[in-house]
């Protein structure tokens, strides 16, 4: 049974968490942002395909090495993104989507909408970042 939705729809506080318009909502999102990354790779390969290396001026040489290199490091994370998107879209399908992996408690909508592949909570984060620091220090 799949649940429709329109395309202005906002999950809602009011509503049951995670009920199946929130997960219809969140998987339209994490595809949505997906392709987009796709898409963007697929430009850069069309753009670092169409660029020629023989600018004639060393300036300019270096100029359009520099943003080629920017721009497929930025591709590298986006590449890494891709794969915490589809954790977050098997999440979707087991269950687990929206609870956070160590205290099971509800993530929060706007904490979802910010940053749909998250995993913790906003406490569990923090705990967590708090303990990195404290690592890093020592």
């Amino acid at each position: 049974m799949s649940v429709e939705i329109a395309e202005d729809y906002r999950p809602s506080d009011d509503e049951e968490f995670m009920n199946e318009k929130q997960l219809v909502y969140f998987r339209r999102l994490l595809e949505s942002w997906k392709a987009d990354i796709l898409d963007g790779a697929k430009q850069t390969i069309t753009n670092l395909q169409d660029e020629s290396g023989s600018l004639p001026d060393i300036v300019d040489r270096a100029s359009a090495e520099s943003d080629k290199a920017l721009e497929l490091r930025t591709r590298d994370r986006q590449r890494k993104l891709i794969s915490k998107i589809d954790a977050a879209l098997r999440r979707i399908e087991d269950g687990s989507y929206g609870f956070c992996e160590v205290t099971g408690e509800p993530i929060g909508l706007r904490r979802l909408e910010a940053r749909p592949t998250a995993t913790l909570s906003l406490e569990a984060q923090e705990r967590h970042e708090r303990k990195e620091r404290t690592l890093r220090d020592d």
